[in-house]
């Protein structure tokens, strides 16, 4: 016991003196702002830190952490700094790298960094984004459709630090021609171990952890797969982050998408909702109708999972522009009021970007320490960087805090397992070795 209160005084010196060093390097940030703002008798936010403390403490569960937002999530630096700060505070905890989708698989679409796409074939974008999407969209709220030719996605890990130790991928999608997806690792192309026709998923089953790997989509003429996201799973317990972005979304793009199904498979414990700059990004901005989707999307998640907790992050501050002129968006202080009132209703948290960024007009100010980007709007790769690590610091200090102990309503759903029954040992952060992995391919009859 002593020597976990050592470790988190010397946690807590180390963090007031980067703070420290921080301040003096960016004096208009309010770093004293930076913390979550919730009811401690939450029962979801408590749930969350138990479960938390649970798999601290030894027990064989996995703790699913989902951040949704636009294009702060799609361009991937701001939740993979999240997620690195998370799995380097507990390297022994390295869960499976969780949804990813093959963004750049298409013209002109960003990817994340940590990981690389490459298509030589020409496949068609659709994204919740559209008036009318034109192919169905999963939680993903994005996808690609290959038509006409075999289709080859490659998929490589471009992280060096982090062994995720994937052991089974599931590919998501559909065909109306009943196409198959495939998977090649090593030069072999293997079938699905299992299908799951009615939810949309391929699941392949490896006898050995892979960091790359192709989906071979083979469409013959007249043949299509719309591809809706891919789940990279591990058979190790720990911390799995999954990151969801769509360049431009709001609320309501994602009420377009069929989310219960996916959301079953991820299962998460807290969601990070990261969306909202782009519903106020307009000048008639409606907060009644944007609290009101938002309790729409809180219940999907709380519908699949009622003890889930919530994370609501307000809106950065940031300018629009008219011609060549721009001016401040007043809209982040509407919104601001709006995701505190979420957290009220749903027993969530506020995690205040707006102010700490040091409220109104501040984005001139980042802009010119170059942390943010001249449309006023995104961050530089830096100023993502401080963002996460700033998220993360206020998420850990909750982390540390021993969990309240909060009864159940009786009314209250007992919380779903996601374990899937395997069990293996803790992977930790280390280089990975670069050598040909043998991977056991099985062939299956497909109906």
């Amino acid at each position: 016991m002593l020597r976990r209160y050592n470790r988190l005084w010397l946690w807590m010196l180390l963090t007031a003196a980067a703070v420290s060093l921080q301040a003096q390097e960016y004096p208009f940030i309010k770093y004293e702002a930076n913390r979550l703002h919730y009811d401690s008798t939450s029962a979801t936010m408590q749930a969350f830190f138990q479960k938390w403390h649970r798999m601290k403490q030894g027990a064989n569960v996995r703790v699913n952490i989902m951040h949704i937002g636009g294009s702060h999530v799609q361009a991937g630096t701001f939740p993979h700094r999240v997620r690195t700060r998370l799995l380097e505070a507990n390297p022994t905890l390295v869960g499976g790298r969780g949804l990813i989708f093959p963004y750049s698989a298409a013209a002109k679409c960003n990817n994340p960094s940590d990981y690389r796409v490459h298509c030589v074939e020409k496949v068609e974008l659709t994204r919740n984004v559209s008036a009318s999407p034109a192919h169905p969209l999963g939680l993903c709220g994005i996808a690609v459709t290959a038509h006409d030719v075999f289709t080859r996605i490659q998929i490589m890990s471009n992280d060096n630090n982090i062994d995720y130790g994937v052991s089974r991928i599931v590919v998501m999608g559909y065909s109306p021609d009943g196409v198959v997806p495939l998977l090649s690792c090593d030069g072999r192309n293997m079938s699905p171990s299992y299908i799951d026709s009615t939810k949309h998923r391929f699941i392949f089953n490896l006898s050995h952890e892979v960091d790359s790997f192709d989906i071979l989509l083979p469409c013959s003429e007249d043949e299509s797969f719309t591809l809706t996201g891919v789940k990279l799973d591990s058979r190790n317990p720990g911390i799995t982050y999954h990151a969801i972005g769509v360049n431009g979304a709001a609320v309501p793009d994602y009420l377009k998408c069929s989310l219960k199904n996916d959301l079953r498979m991820v299962m998460p414990d807290l969601v990070i909702f990261g969306i909202g700059i782009n519903d106020a990004h307009g000048d008639h901005f409606d907060s009644a109708a944007f609290r009101r989707n938002y309790l729409r999307l809180c219940d999907s998640v709380r519908s699949i999972n009622p003890q889930c907790a919530f994370i609501f992050v307000t809106n950065n501050d940031c300018y629009r522009k008219s011609g060549r002129h721009y001016s401040v968006n007043r809209n982040g202080l509407q919104v601001r009021e709006v995701f505190y009132r979420l957290a009220a209703e749903t027993g969530g948290a506020v995690w205040d970007q707006f102010e700490i960024m040091g409220g109104l007009t501040s984005m001139q100010q980042w802009q010119d320490a170059g942390l943010a980007q001249k449309d006023k709007v995104h961050f530089t790769r830096a100023g993502y960087q401080l963002v996460g690590d700033m998220l993360y610091e206020a998420l850990a200090k909750e982390l540390y805090k021993a969990p309240v102990a909060i009864a159940p309503s009786n009314n209250q759903q007992q919380l779903r397992q996601h374990d899937e029954g395997t069990e293996g040992l803790p992977r930790g952060l280390r280089r990975k070795p670069h050598h040909k992995l043998n991977i056991k391919t099985k062939t299956v009859n497909i109906e």
